[in-house]
């Protein structure tokens, strides 16, 4: 290979290496902690190069530790492997290069649209890398080293003082990239162009242009948990625009993600923040939903909370219409598709899941899918603690069932009465006396819903009625997985859902089929994860919080 597409290569590790470092590494690193128990905490959630970043930035990625400490995680190398990968053909060694003076944060940043803001050339996105360092001297030497390679690839040296600062940088040239470099207040600074370097310097020299000054971003940053080891924020009308998404009236304005790690898994912790009123979709829960009893402990996808009745004017409720807006914007059916298993009940039942369930369920509430071998679709369970509202909402789908030819049949199952909406079907079959056709009446069962103490419990099928009532000592409640996860999760909260990965797998790929390619490119990371689950807390008006808690084979 050539000089030239080395320092091609380096470049490219510049823009876009960092996201794979914070990413690849943080993940890699994590599989193996429970076999390496190593403390590892941040020293401060915070990225100190946020100052040389405009509050008007889309992306701003941060890793707020050395990559060396997420060296004693591992054990099979990915680290090491992803170091060498990067540089293996910039013509640097990590070791001896750039070990010896690497501080405690590396921060990507999307700084600008454009870098000229001239819409007539294109947009060129201004991209700005920096790496606390812990020896400037070391880390200026390393600046001069990597330069004079890109020298003898035939760029066009240029050296420059700028409000005290020393950049240096090459132009753009037919077969490489432009660079720009410069050491400012214990941090080395990359970028694609001088221009961002020059921006960058300012935002230092006039605080109030940083992302430090923003209103949003200093809300942003009082929702961090301690001992963050990576954050991420997002302007997110500034990203919708960068992505090509419609996002003409955004409800929450920016987005702030931190994670963190323990004993079973990785912990990502994430806030919306917005200057609108909007409120939590019900009161929070000290403690895991009781309706979840009764979901057997073989279900692969578990939804707990409680008051579906006033879900469509809570927080939850607007950041999926603004994710719907921007996402349909962009011509994508993703959307479509993750709704699909909602739009095929209403139009199965021909009921609208809101005005018809959600309206009277106004307490607890736990919703369970089930997987079947050999079957396509899983079964599901839905329990609700029983309300005054209850009477009425069920005579309404026994209403709505009988409107759709269904037959309401009381029977006995397992000494317990349950009431099913059945489809009659009249069968023929060949009789042995005088060949006279005999005729049988088949029932298909449709769901059913039976009263077990507080609770109202609607399944799809007999086999899924039957471990309610054969299982109540193997409950999903007991679940040990589902303990873990929802012990790392903040409470008071507003619920949870779950997803046990290997048993939801097969159902998920048949909704988002772009989940099998995303399985190929990370089957490491898809290898691990044993389950995630999501949950969303937190009592201020002004903000949406919530996490996802991965949890990893130990």
């Amino acid at each position: 290979m050539s000089t030239v597409n080395t320092q091609r290569s380096f470049s490219g590790f510049i823009v876009a290496g960092a996201i794979a470092l914070v990413i690849v590494a943080i993940a890699a690193g994590y599989w193996f902690f429970t076999k390496s128990p190593v403390s590892l905490i941040a020293s401060t959630s915070q990225s100190g190069a946020a100052i040389f970043v405009s509050k008007l930035a889309p992306v701003t990625v941060s890793l707020l530790v050395n990559p060396d400490r997420l060296q004693a995680l591992e054990s099979a190398g990915e680290i090491s492997k992803l170091k060498t990968s990067l540089l293996a053909q910039s013509g640097l060694d990590y070791r001896q290069d750039i070990q010896p003076w690497l501080g405690n944060e590396i921060t990507l940043a999307v700084t600008t649209l454009d870098i000229d803001r001239d819409p007539e050339n294109g947009k060129q996105p201004g991209y700005l890398m920096a790496l606390a360092t812990e020896k400037p001297a070391k880390s200026s030497e390393f600046i001069q080293l990597l330069f004079s390679k890109r020298v003898l690839a035939g760029a066009n040296l240029t050296t420059e003082e700028y409000n005290g600062a020393k950049l240096i940088y090459d132009d753009a040239q037919p077969k490489l990239e432009p660079l720009a470099s410069a050491v400012v207040d214990q941090f080395v600074l990359f970028a694609n162009d001088a221009r961002v370097l020059r921006d960058a310097i300012n935002n230092v020299q006039a605080p109030d242009l940083s992302l430090t000054s923003s209103p949003q971003y200093q809300k942003a940053i009082e929702q961090l948990p301690k001992g963050a080891v990576a954050v991420t924020f997002f302007n997110l009308p500034t990203l919708a625009q960068w992505q090509g998404l419609e996002l003409p009236e955004p409800i929450y304005d920016s987005q702030i993600t931190s994670l963190t790690l323990n004993s079973k898994g990785l912990l990502a912790e994430t806030s919306f923040i917005t200057t609108s009123e909007v409120k939590p979709p019900s009161s929070p829960l000290s403690q895991p939903v009781g309706a979840l009893q009764y979901i057997p402990s073989s279900a692969g996808l578990v939804i707990s909370g409680s008051h579906l009745d006033n879900l469509g004017d809570s927080n939850l409720a607007k950041l999926w219409t603004q994710a719907k807006t921007a996402i349909s914007g962009s011509g994508t059916d993703v959307i479509s598709r993750l709704e699909q298993p909602l739009l095929a009940i209403q139009k199965t039942w021909g009921i609208n899941l809101t005005q018809d369930v959600f309206s009277w369920v106004q307490g607890e509430y736990a919703l369970g899918l089930i997987p079947r071998a050999g079957k396509t679709a899983p079964g599901w369970i839905f329990v609700a603690e029983k309300q005054d509202s209850f009477p009425e909402g069920i005579a309404r789908l026994d209403a709505i069932a009988s409107s759709q030819g269904l037959n309401t049949n009381s029977l006995s199952l397992d000494q317990q009465k349950v009431v099913a909406w059945t489809e009659l079907i009249a069968a023929t079959k060949k009789s042995d006396a005088q060949d006279r056709p005999a005729f049988t009446v088949e029932a298909n069962v449709k769901g059913l819903h039976t009263t077990l103490e507080n609770y109202e419990i609607f399944t799809s099928d007999l086999e899924t009625m039957n471990e309610v009532f054969t299982n109540k000592d193997n409950s999903f409640m007991k679940n040990r997985n589902f303990q873990n996860s929802v012990a790392a999760i903040p409470e008071p909260n507003q619920g949870y859902v779950y997803l046990d990965w290997n048993k939801s797998h097969d159902f998920l790929e048949r909704q988002l089929p772009i989940l099998k390619l995303l399985e190929v490119l990370g089957k490491p990371f898809f290898d691990q994860m044993r389950s995630l689950t999501f949950s969303s807390y937190g009592s201020d008006a002004g903000t949406l919080k919530g996490a996802a808690f991965l949890e990893l084979h130990s």
